[in-house]
């Protein structure tokens, strides 16, 4: 696997990504079975949407941004290719943070990798790159530009087996469905092209992140120990069918109610950085379904169907499956598309989309986590900064 130029001066590694695609690779599954012929025209469908969407997410979002994409990449992937290409990016986004800890704190980078070395291993890494592989529809990478040779907009991908055993399970038109998953992913691939330090701002957020963790290797192995028991206790309740009522592990029951993995590694003063990540998460993907959701059937023929069955999806999942999600911060993802979405179309009926653009121009015009609960707040603040 290619890795960054600057491996060969790299710190001690807290992850072998190497080792993480290929396990991912080994243990996902293939995916619906196809003949050469059906892949080929899946492939070239998915590219020919991926394109047709482009115009309308300029048309609902009036970004010019739309108009020009050509830095950026559009690629067709499989599951392990999904995978490999996840394992570049995380290695690529982690880099700057190792780098500023081994000039200033070797001694700390070198017993947090000596204190993960034997849990947060390449394989276990790439179990969980394994199970999101099947999960995912599309992505865009915007970190992938840390890559020699990578395209500077970043790279949409689009993983062909999950769109098409999605769209069976569903039982809907696929051509509909494709371009309804286009229309959200295209729009990730706008934003960035839109707000072109976007990039920059998240990846120095995240290094913050990264380093104030790795910095605190004295707990790092008392904190793995809670999560593993969280996993357990996660577990256990989960597999005996402790429910909210909905089907689904209760946020209590699931690691003594921290919810995820996740909030288990949150420091007092990380908690900042988690809260303003959560805001521009919240953003970027509320944002997108807010686009997908401004079709209508002159677009996507069939686009109520595939709304009404796609939202009912969920229902449907096992409790493995629900445990999983939880412990690895899904839920609180899909709860992400849900306030950003509230967030977006209070804004957008009370000031327009060119209002609501603002967001992109500069990063303090970003919204809080406080503010995506309360628009007005946002919109206040937008008002008070105008000259």
């Amino acid at each position: 696997m290619e890795t960054p130029a600057s491996v060969s001066e790299n710190p001690p590694r807290l992850v072998n990504w190497e080792l993480a695609a290929t396990t991912a690779a080994k243990l996902t599954p293939a995916g619906p079975k196809l003949s050469d012929g059906q892949i080929r025209e899946a492939v070239a469908n998915l590219r020919e949407l991926a394109d047709v969407s482009v115009e309308h997410v300029h048309r609902i979002t009036g970004l010019d941004a739309a108009r020009d994409l050509r830095d950026s990449q559009v690629l067709v992937v499989d599951r392990a290719e999904w995978s490999k290409a996840n394992a570049r990016s995380f290695e690529a986004l982690l880099q700057p943070a190792l780098e500023e800890l081994a000039r200033k704190k070797p001694e700390q980078l070198k017993s947090a990798a000596t204190a993960v070395g034997s849990t947060l291993t390449g394989t276990q890494m790439g179990a969980i790159l394994s199970f999101l592989s099947s999960k995912v529809l599309g992505q865009y990478d915007p970190f992938c530009a840390l890559l020699p040779g990578g395209p500077a907009g970043g790279r949409l991908l689009l993983v062909a087996p999950n769109v098409i055993s999605v769209e069976r399970e569903l039982n809907v038109e696929p051509a509909d469905f494709r371009l309804w998953v286009c229309l959200h992913e295209q729009t990730h691939r706008v934003q960035f092209a839109a707000a072109p330090w976007l990039r920059d701002h998240m990846m120095q957020q995240i290094g913050q992140l990264s380093s104030g963790l790795v910095a605190k290797a004295d707990t790092f192995a008392e904190r793995l120990q809670q999560a593993a028991r969280a996993v357990v206790a996660g577990g256990k309740d989960a597999l005996q069918g402790t429910s909210n009522g909905a089907g689904s592990p209760d946020s209590a029951a699931v690691a003594g109610g921290a919810g995820t993995l996740i909030d288990l590694f949150q420091d007092p003063e990380d908690k900042a950085v988690f809260s303003h990540l959560t805001a521009v998460m919240s953003l970027l993907e509320g944002h997108a379904n807010v686009v997908m959701d401004a079709v209508d059937s002159s677009v996507v023929p069939t686009v109520k169907t595939i709304r009404q069955r796609f939202n009912a999806r969920s229902k449907s999942r096992g409790a493995v499956e629900n445990l999983m999600r939880r412990l690895l911060g899904l839920d609180a993802k899909a709860r992400q598309y849900t306030d950003g979405a509230r967030f977006v179309r209070a804004v957008v009926d009370q000031i327009g989309m060119e209002g609501f653009n603002q967001v992109w121009q500069r990063e303090e015009n970003l919204p809080t986590e406080d503010e995506i609960h309360n628009p007005d707040r946002w919109i206040s603040r937008m008002d008070q900064s105008r000259p």
